[in-house]
C-alpha cells in the first residue's frame, strides 16, 4: 500500500486528534475569559498580568493532560494500524476501534505503553545527541558552521517525534515477541539505517516548518481581522492563531508525516539483519536503551510460543550482559564489566 492510501484510510485518527485539539482550544478560551473577567473586576493592570500568567500555566496543564492521557493512546492506535497495513496490506473498516484493541493486546495497560514510549524516546534522543556531536565537530571548523549546526540540531529535534514512533511501530509489526524486545530491536534497526532514515526525515522537517508557518499566518489573518473588528487584543489573536495552527499540525500534518516516515522505516526494517554487537554499543551510549534492553530480557510475552523460530538476536542474547550490554565470557556467571549475575 502507498503512503497516500494508508493516510486516507486512517484519516479517522486525524479527526479524533482534531477533536482533542478543538477541545483544548475551547477550554483555553473559557479559562481566558474567566481569568480576564476577574482582572477586569479589579481594574488593575498588575492583576491582569498575573491572571494572564495563571492562564498560560493552566493552558499548559490542560494541553499536557489531554495529550498525555488521551493523545498518546490515539497516536499509539494510529501507529498500530499503520504497522498492520505494512504487515498485512489491509486496513480495517473501523481503524480507531481496531487500533485501540491492538494497543490493549500488545501492552495490556496504558502504563506499559507510557513506560515503553519513555524508554524508546530517551534511547533515540541520546543516540541523536551523539549524532549531533559528531555533526557539530565536523561543522565547527567551517565558516558559518555554528549557524549550520543550530539548523541541524533543529532538524534532529523535529525529526525525533517521528523516528521514535517508527521504533514503537515495530512492536506491533513483531507482535510474536514481547514488546520490550521488539522496541529494542526497533531502535537498533534505526541505528543501523540512520543515514537513510534521516535523509527522508529532512524532507518531513521542511514540510513541518513550512506548513506550520502557513497555517499560523492564515489563522492570524482570520483571528486578527475578527479581533480588530471588535477592538480586542491583537496579542490574544496571535496566541489563538498559534493554538489553531498547532491543532491542525497535530491532527493532519503530523499524521501525514508519521505515515511517510513509517513507510521509509518499514521498507528497511523487515530486511535489516540485526548485528547483535550493536546492542552493546547502544547500551554504552544510552542509559535508556540499556534499561530497555534489560527489560527485553526480563519480560515474557503472553503470546510466546517455543515452537516459533526465534530471531538471531533472541538466540544469542545470553552472550551479552542484560545490564550493560558487554560481551560475556562463556561459562562465567558474572559480567566482567559491571559484575551483574547473568546465569
Amino acid at each position: 500500500m502507498t503512503a497516500k492510501e494508508i493516510y486516507l484510510k486512517t484519516l479517522a485518527f486525524s479527526w479524533v486528534k482534531l477533536g482533542l485539539g478543538v477541545l483544548n482550544i475551547v477550554i483555553d478560551i473559557v479559562l481566558f475569559a474567566l481569568l480576564m473577567g476577574i482582572s477586569v473586576l479589579f481594574k488593575n493592570e498588575g492583576v491582569g498580568a498575573v491572571m494572564f500568567l495563571v492562564w498560560l500555566a493552566l493552558a499548559g496543564i490542560v494541553n499536557y493532560a489531554l495529550n498525555h492521557y488521551i493523545g498518546y493512546l490515539v497516536k499509539a492506535g494510529h501507529v498500530a494500524v499503520i504497522s498492520r497495513a505494512f504487515k498485512s496490506g489491509t486496513i480495517p473498516d473501523n481503524p480507531v476501534a481496531v487500533g485501540k484493541e491492538m494497543v490493549k493486546e500488545c501492552f495490556g495497560t496504558s502504563n506499559v505503553y507510557f513506560l515503553l514510549d519513555n524508554l524508546v524516546t530517551g534511547s533515540v534522543k541520546q543516540l541523536q545527541r551523539t549524532l549531533g556531536r559528531v555533526t557539530g565537530g565536523l561543522l565547527g571548523a567551517l565558516p558559518g558552521g555554528g549557524s549550520i549546526q543550530k539548523l541541524t540540531e533543529l532538524f534532529l529535534n523535529i525529526s525525533l517525534g517521528y523516528i521514535d514512533e517508527c521504533c514503537l511501530g515495530y512492536t506491533f509489526y513483531r507482535n510474536d515477541q514481547n514488546p520490550y524486545k521488539s522496541a529494542a530491536d526497533g531502535v537498533v534497526i534505526y541505528a543501523q539505517n540512520w543515514k537513510t532514515l534521516l535523509k527522508d526525515a529532512a524532507k518531513t522537517t521542511l514540510v513541518v516548518i513550512l506548513s506550520l508557518t502557513v497555517v499560523t499566518l492564515v489563522a492570524f489573518v482570520l483571528f486578527g481581522g475578527l479581533f480588530r473588528l471588535f477592538g480586542w487584543s491583537g496579542f490574544v489573536a496571535f496566541i489563538l492563531s498559534l493554538l489553531l495552527a498547532w491543532t491542525v499540525k497535530y491532527a493532519f500534518i503530523d499524521s501525514w508525516i508519521l505515515v511517510k516516515m513509517m513507510c521509509s522505516y518499514m521498507q528497511v526494517a523487515p530486511t535489516t539483519v540485526i548485528t547483535f554487537d550493536l546492542y552493546g554499543k547502544l547500551s554504552g551510549l544510552s542509559g535508556k536503551f540499556r534499561e530497555l534492553f534489560k527489560r527485553s530480557g526480563e519480560a515474557s510475552s503472553p503470546k510466546s510460543d517455543n515452537s516459533l523460530v526465534q530471531p538471531a538476536a533472541a538466540i544469542e542474547q545470553p552472550h551479552f550482559c542484560p545490564l550493560c550490554g558487554t560481551p560475556l565470557t562463556a561459562g562465567k556467571p558474572f559480567c566482567g564489566n559491571c559484575g551483574g549475575q547473568v546465569v
